[in-house]
């Protein structure tokens, strides 16, 4: 089954343009969904809009949105009003520069997206466009009004197509500084260093991402099993406490450990080389830039 397309519209660049259609490239449907049921029924409950004053429920149609100018004090916003303003593009997503792919700051990605062919027609241009940014090692910026806002993205070759990621605004991105205001100058010794470089290679992988599993999905999914067939759920276990030793100590500790896990690792290889053979061909194909 073909996925759903989540825009369509053209992609241009200078006086070239093409038929494109944006699809969602990651998806939260097949996480387990909980539902808030009555405890003594089992039946669902139904949420209901109260008056905060007067605890009476609100029907839909008196429901409106507020912008808050004062304390308890709102400018209620029409549903028709609130359409006037909202951009209308004319379905068109403007590239207005190509850069390095290096000088993107992923703190700025929020949303991936595929960008495809929507007609027949466009495919041939669309390939001209993605094998043009992959000979240029660029990507580009492009503008179109989106899901009922003006939004930037950045385009970037992937695969036979191209992923399109929305970026977050400026003034939606919290300032470094602010974060790490509170962190002290530290000095750290050139053997701390070395030994925390050490730990650092000897742990060196390759990022995959079916290696990495969500425990909470699994456990829930558990939980549930074990619920359907009556048996006894297990109790959380406590969390050991740790004994206390010195950072330096606790680096020594870590690259001896880390020592011996390389050397049974490359004992392996010897062996059969059959396990770095396996992690080589589990490695994700996409590459940061």
């Amino acid at each position: 089954m073909a996925p759903r397309a989540s825009w369509k519209g053209f992609l241009k660049i200078a006086e070239v343009t093409c038929p494109v259609a944006l699809y969602a490239a990651a998806s939260t449907t097949e996480r387990i969904a909980l539902h808030t049921i009555n405890r003594r029924t089992g039946n669902r409950i139904q949420r209901e809009f109260v008056d905060a004053e007067t605890g009476e429920t609100v029907e839909r149609d008196d429901q409106v949105k507020g912008y808050e100018v004062g304390k308890d004090e709102y400018v209620s916003l029409e549903p028709e009003e609130i359409a006037a303003v909202i951009p209308h593009g004319d379905r068109t997503l403007t590239v207005s520069a190509f850069i390095d792919l290096a000088e993107a700051d992923d703190l700025y990605f929020d949303k991936p997206y595929y960008l495809a062919p929507s007609d027949r027609s466009g495919d041939e241009t669309f390939t001209l466009l993605r094998e043009g940014m992959l000979a240029a090692k660029a990507a580009a910026i492009a503008e179109a009004a989106l899901f009922r806002r003006v939004r930037t993205l950045l385009i970037r070759p992937d695969g036979k197509g191209l992923a399109a990621t929305t970026l977050n605004f400026d003034y939606e991105v919290r300032s470094a500084e602010e974060a790490f205001s509170a962190v002290p100058a530290k000095k750290i010794s050139r053997e701390m260093l070395d030994l925390a470089i050490h730990i650092i290679k000897t742990k060196a992988g390759a990022f995959d991402p079916r290696a990495v599993h969500d425990r909470y999905e699994g456990a829930l999914a558990d939980l549930v099993k074990l619920k359907l067939e009556g048996k006894p759920i297990p109790k959380r276990a406590e969390p050991q406490k740790e004994a206390i030793v010195s950072l330096m100590q606790a680096l020594r500790d870590s690259a001896r450990a880390g020592g011996k896990a390389s050397g049974k690792s490359r004992a392996g290889k010897a062996a059969g080389g059959g396990a770095g053979a396996t992690a080589k061909a589990a490695a994700p194909r996409r590459k940061a830039g």
